[in-house]
């Protein structure tokens, strides 16, 4: 893969990176820091990418995750943050403030249920993709959706 390539691919979905990682871990700035690593490991294996890019370098991000929170205790999750999640559209404060529900139960459920939750439903990601990003089976990936979506269930007031 070329440098110029690279970097109109990295362009083209840093947002959505950023987004999914601030999901997961409720800091934008470790958001940031976490993206940060993950397009700097892509770009030194770029000459082994194969496939969707975009799936790739989130399974990237999601391993420099998951190696963050090895080396710390776990982190607080506020998803109450502005950035922290963003529900596709233009949203004023009336629409996020419906949305504060949804992100305090979120913020309730297991890191992996919820990062099968937002690639699914707020990143639009296929299964097959999910299931690479988080280098499980697809069969897996549904049981983390359904298993999540009953958590929510629990944890959003009706």
């Amino acid at each position: 893969m070329t440098r110029e390539r690279f970097i109109s691919e990295a362009r083209a979905c840093h947002g959505q990176l950023r987004r999914f990682l601030a999901s997961l871990c409720g800091d934008a700035a470790l958001a940031d820091d976490i993206a940060q690593e993950a397009l700097v490991r892509a770009y030194v294996m770029s000459d082994r990418f194969s496939g969707s890019f975009k799936a790739w370098l989130f399974r990237i991000a999601y391993n420099c995750f998951i190696d963050h929170l090895r080396r710390l205790p776990p982190p607080v999750v506020d998803l109450t943050a502005p950035e922290a999640l963003h529900v596709a559209g233009n949203e004023d404060s009336d629409a996020s403030f419906r949305h504060e529900d949804l992100k305090q139960a979120l913020s309730r459920i297991p890191e992996k249920e919820r990062a099968a939750i937002v690639l699914h439903y707020f990143e639009d990601l296929p299964i097959k993709d999910i299931a690479a990003i988080m280098d499980i089976p697809a069969g897996t990936v549904k049981y983390y959706l359904s298993v999540g979506r009953n958590h929510l269930k629990q944890h959003i007031r009706l």
